[in-house]
This record gives structure tokens, C-alpha cells and sequence, in this order.
């Protein structure tokens, strides 16, 4: 899916001048893209918009599928939040098979689906643990895995490696954007190492986003 942004604004009541002040953005289909900038520069709340998590005020923003037909993005992205939610009581595979149960008719797909992102994020061995025992950073792992075993095709995080190390976040990564292709990918981030992976570095600073050279 493409996606397309044009003149985002966004003004919180109250703000001395719009978080977002004509925000444009058009990321072909396929595309892992970085989206970085200071602290409360409105990455956060670019990502909202984007996902439909916050209502558009002012501007447009669309999924374009390969015919040209508009869809809300919302409709069509799995999201990994900062604020990681999985069913504590249900066990890691059970919380991923959400993500993949939700788009396949097919159980016994949506279980391979399921095993196969579990193994993507190196947590192939909790599969059958409850989510309650697994550490922060496993957690946040097994919300990537979820959209990862989604078939939607477009996968929006906001700092998805944020609570882990070094070299499980090299892993991640390699899951999240082995899927750039048949993905669109749009990810918050703070790691330059994260951004240098993507195709696309995103800057937002001034209310403006702008593709970093």
C-alpha cells in the first residue's frame, strides 16, 4: 500500500502554534520508512493521524492500493505501540495469533503465521508461555510478532525497539523489514542505528516533515 499525506495540520487547544503545520508525505508501497526528530516535535502525534488514532483536523491522509483506490490507513495497518497491551493470562503464541486469526479464515495458516513471527523475533521457545511471566522487552517483542503475523499491509510502530538491547533489536529489525516489499513500514524511532536501516529517514522538526539526505 502507498500511502499519501497532504497538508496535515494539527493544533493541540491551547498551543502557541500547530504540532503539524502542512505536513506532506508520499511513501511507495514497499517502503520502510524512519520517521525521527526531537522530543515533542509531533512524531507521536503524526503517527496517531496516520493510523486514525487521532482525528484529522485539516489535509488528507489515504492507503492507495495498486488499482488507485483510497483506503483509510486505519483499516489496513497493524500497529505496534509504545505502551505494549498483550492478554496477560493467554500465552505468547495465543496474544500473536490475534494479529494473524484476524486477517485469514484459516487456522491452521494463522497458526504457521503466528509460529513463524514468534521465530522471526527469537521467542520461538516462549510460545508457550503466559504473557504474564515475560520480561518488558519480551513483551514488546511478542507485539511486534502480532503485527508482524497480521496480513495487513502496512505495519506502523512507535519506537519498537525502544526497550531493547542492542542485538535483539538487530533482530527484530531483520523480521520487520525482511517484510519491506509486501509492507509498508513506518516506524517512530530515536536509534540512528534503527533510521540507517530504513530506506527513507523522515525529519520532522518545525511542524514540517522532510526526507533527510
Amino acid at each position: 500500500m502507498r500511502l499519501v499525506v497532504r497538508s496535515l495540520r494539527h493544533a493541540y487547544p491551547g498551543a502557541g502554534s500547530p504540532v503539524l503545520d502542512g505536513v506532506d508525505v508520499d511513501l511507495p508501497a514497499g517502503t520502510a520508512a524512519a520517521v525521527v526528530g526531537p522530543s515533542g516535535s509531533g512524531k507521536t502525534t503524526f503517527m496517531a493521524l496516520l493510523g486514525g488514532l487521532l482525528p484529522v483536523q485539516d489535509g488528507h491522509v489515504a492507503a492507495v492500493d495498486q488499482d488507485g483506490r483510497e483506503h483509510r490507513v486505519a483499516d489496513v495497518a497493524s500497529w505496534v505501540l509504545q505502551t505494549v497491551s498483550l492478554l496477560p493470562a493467554r500465552t505468547a503464541l495465543d496474544n500473536v495469533l490475534v494479529g494473524a486469526w484476524a486477517t485469514t479464515a484459516d487456522m491452521v495458516v494463522a497458526r504457521q503465521r503466528a509460529e513463524a513471527a514468534l521465530a522471526d523475533v527469537g521467542l520461538a521457545a516462549r510460545a508457550k508461555d503466559p504473557a504474564r511471566v515475560l520480561s518488558g522487552g519480551e513483551s514488546q517483542r511478542v507485539a511486534i510478532a502480532r503485527a508482524m503475523a497480521s496480513q495487513r499491509p502496512v505495519i506502523l510502530a512507535d519506537e519498537p525497539t525502544g526497550q531493547l538491547d542492542a542485538a535483539t533489536s538487530a533482530i527484530v529489525l531483520d523480521g520487520m523489514l525482511a517484510a519491506r516489499g509486501e509492507r509498508t513500514v513506518v516506524m517512530v524511532t530515536h536509534d540512528a542505528e534503527v533510521a540507517a536501516r530504513c530506506d527513507l529517514v523522515l525529519e520532522l522538526r518545525d511542524g514540517r516533515l522532510r526526507e533527510r539526505s
